[in-house]
């Protein structure tokens, strides 16, 4: 053992000499291109793009993860099948297939009265057309509980590597808030108030306050985009005359609620509804005083990464377009999960 132990301490100085080397050499700057002598690095060039190769990242990884959980079902259900001495097919026939009960008129019904605002009057055709949507979603939720089921039977281990998460770096101060300002999450929107999209996105923002209460921070940035709706700035200078009375919420409910009304009138109205004082309030309007915030919160959101309303940033990571509410809670329940 005497003889050894010279060796063994030139091997941890050799394994120490090349984590120490590693670790400088991540440190260094990663050349990019050289101008006239001048070297730009890439993570300059990551600083302006970051979250936009962050999100391709993103969507990368999910597809990758999509066929691969596709890959793992099939395994699974081959598996399953082989210890029933019987195909797939069969298999999915007797605990699938077989399992399917008649959709009834009143969930046609029920469909119809929830989404009409996007579909044809409802006759025969469009009512079996319905139907069968709905018998195809009924037959999937079944096949995804037996893979789920099978999977909780098996050992499964996932090596696929989720890339690097990109956080945006937002400024806070000063904008309106609902929530603790230490709430483990900080969930900030970047909103047009005639933005039929932004509109449809409340009804999830209220869904994610149900579900996890003082958890999450609510914080409002203003982006109207002046070549899509001409009207919505003074929206938001309306609103922001509104913020500095304490009354930004009721304001920015009221402007949602009446559904691109922007005239002076409607403005007026939303306030007086609200409990404004209309002097102060309708000289804060005047004035525009609030317009450089406003272009401030544009350009902020556009370094981000913002490209279109409504955008959203869970602690920095980025979520664009009104998504479904699933897509909220996975970002959510990981923040969480880390804090704790």
């Amino acid at each position: 053992m005497q003889h050894d132990k010279p060796r063994s301490l030139a091997l941890m100085a050799l394994w120490l000499w090349i984590v120490v080397s590693d670790s400088a050499a991540a440190q260094q700057p990663t050349p990019a291109a050289t101008v006239d002598g001048k070297v730009i690095v890439l993570e300059e060039v990551d600083r302006t793009i970051g979250a936009s190769v962050a999100a391709l990242q993103e969507q990368i990884h999910q597809l990758r993860r999509q066929r691969l959980d596709a890959l793992i079902a099939e395994h699974l259900l081959a598996n399953e099948a082989v210890r029933g001495g019987i195909s797939v097919a069969a298999l999915l026939d007797r605990e699938v297939d077989s399992q399917a009960g008649p959709i009834a008129d009143f969930e046609v019904e029920r469909f119809y009265d929830a989404n009409k605002a996007r579909l044809p009057a409802l006759d025969a055709s469009l009512r079996e057309r319905i139907r069968a949507h709905l018998k195809d979603q009924a037959t999937q939720a079944r096949r995804d509980a037996l893979v789920a089921k099978l999977r909780g039977q098996s050992t499964v281990a996932i090596h696929l590597q989720a890339p690097p998460v990109y956080r945006a770096t937002l400024k806070l101060e000063g904008a309106p808030s609902k929530g603790a300002v230490d709430a483990p999450v900080t969930l900030v929107k970047f909103e047009d108030f005639d933005c039929p999209y932004c509109k449809e996105a409340q009804r999830t923002l209220g869904e994610i306050a149900a579900r996890y209460g003082e958890d999450v921070r609510l914080v409002h940035k203003d982006y109207p985009i002046d070549a899509l709706h001409p009207q919505a700035r003074r929206a938001h200078l309306a609103a922001r005359c509104a913020h500095e009375q304490g009354k930004f919420w009721a304001y920015h409910d009221a402007l949602y609620a009446a559904a691109s009304k922007t005239s002076p009138d409607d403005l007026k109205g939303f306030a007086q509804r609200a409990g404004l004082e209309l002097g102060q309030f309708d000289a804060c309007v005047s004035s525009g005083k609030h317009g450089a915030a406003i272009d401030a919160d544009i350009a902020e959101g556009s370094h981000a990464g913002v490209t279109g309303t409504p955008a959203f940033f869970i602690n920095g990571r980025m979520i664009g377009g009104a998504q479904p509410l699933e897509a909220f809670v996975r970002v959510i329940d990981e923040e969480l999960g880390r804090r704790r």
